[in-house]
């Protein structure tokens, strides 16, 4: 899970962390009176969650109640497409108004899971920045790994490091102070990242950080109820949303061939086969190792919005499911939704005799297939014609 800037500064600013004088705006009018009480000059950040802001459009420094209102206005309700967010975009619905710090040098650091050494990484640039990301490539040398042994935590030899790399010796005692909150944030949070860029040395001598980045592990989100109010569900896709109600993974992809699988792995798999079949898939759905009836006829709902489908792809292992109860739900939920289109059957597992059985005796526009290879020649027919 993913939480906005001004979500995660939030998150310092609890921990005791200095952070500039910020205010979230929900409409231009608003960013202005913010802008009118910090002082200018002001940083107007687009609060979408997807990285690469700065380059397209999404942060801007405004010097005057003027350029607030002219940058606001453009910012409020319009599409930000970034390297991450897809071509789509995000649609940027609030604005975090925020007192513009000067600084003498930026700096790029993260906390992060490395699941090689079981330890958690430090990662520490002399550059921080929009430039970041290419930095590892062209200058390697700017650019530092700690590992960190979670059984023992932040501890100051950690902090002298990151001092010494830095060129920022006198800071010492300072970045211990600093890094130790941030670390034991990314720890009690169960973050898979949590990224500062940049972290800027003031024209006051402070370090202070400029802009957040934190992910959430969503496996501990039922651990973490304090976070789940964090999450905003007007950035996701609303099919995306409505699968979760019902306990569907599904992640909607740009792609001709609708799958409908059950359990993750087997969903992956059938993902690279229908590409290898000349496919593409458009969506990620796994209705979960018990595959019911009604998950299935809520799947057949959420995959029949889509107006670019070709086919959909059942791909069904009857392991705990029966896979005559699984044809049931086919049949229900093609029959409830009025679905057209052609729907590829794989059923294997228990009862799949009487499952396949009673698919042939619907008479509907079903392809059933026994493996995988029919399945493919099914496919490419279908997208080729």
């Amino acid at each position: 899970m993913k939480l906005h800037e001004y979500q995660g500064k939030e998150l310092l600013q609890n921990e005791g962390v200095e952070i500039p004088e910020s205010r979230v705006a929900y409409f231009p009018e608003e960013a202005w009176m913010v802008s009118m009480n910090i002082g200018y000059p002001v940083m107007l950040k687009a609060q979408v969650l997807t990285g690469g802001r700065g380059k397209s459009g999404g942060v801007k420094k405004c010097r005057s109640a003027e350029e607030v209102r002219q940058y606001s206005r453009q910012m409020f309700g319009s599409v930000l497409t970034t390297h991450q967010s897809g071509k789509n975009g995000l649609k940027v619905r609030k604005i975090l108004v925020e007192k513009a710090v000067d600084y003498e040098k930026e700096f790029y650091l993260s906390f992060v899971i490395d699941r090689n050494t079981a330890t958690i990484a430090l990662i520490i640039s002399k550059q921080g920045g929009m430039e970041i990301e290419n930095l590892s490539a062209t200058h390697p040398e700017s650019v530092k790994k700690i590992l960190i042994n979670p059984f023992t935590g932040f501890l100051p030899f950690h902090a002298r490091t990151v001092a010494a790399f830095l060129d920022l010796w006198p800071k010492t005692a300072e970045i211990f102070n600093l890094l130790g909150k941030l670390y034991r944030i990314f720890v009690t949070k169960e973050c898979t990242l949590l990224e500062v860029n940049p972290l800027v040395l003031t024209n006051a001598g402070s370090l202070i950080p400029l802009d957040i980045k934190i992910d959430i592990d969503d496996n501990a989100l039922i651990r973490q109820k304090e976070i789940l109010r964090y999450r905003d569900l007007s950035e996701f896709n609303e099919d995306e949303v409505e699968a979760r109600f019902y306990g569907l993974n599904f992640i909607k992809l740009d792609g001709n061939i609708g799958c409908m699988v059950n359990g993750a792995g087997l969903a992956m798999a059938t993902m690279d086969f229908i590409k290898q079949a000349g496919g593409a898939p458009a969506n990620f759905l796994d209705v979960g190792g018990v595959a019911t009836p009604e998950t299935i006829s809520r799947g057949f709902e959420i995959l029949s919005r889509d107006g670019s489908l070709k086919a959909i792809f059942v791909n069904i292992f009857g392991g705990i499911v029966r896979c005559d109860k699984v044809a049931d739900g086919i049949i229900d939920a093609t029959t409830r939704h009025h679905i057209s289109l052609p729907v590829i059957i794989r059923l294997s597992g228990s009862n799949v005799e009487e499952g396949l059985k009673t698919l042939k005796a619907s008479r509907k526009n079903f392809h059933l297939v026994t493996d995988v290879e029919q399945a493919r020649d099914i496919i490419n027919t279908l997208v080729n014609n």
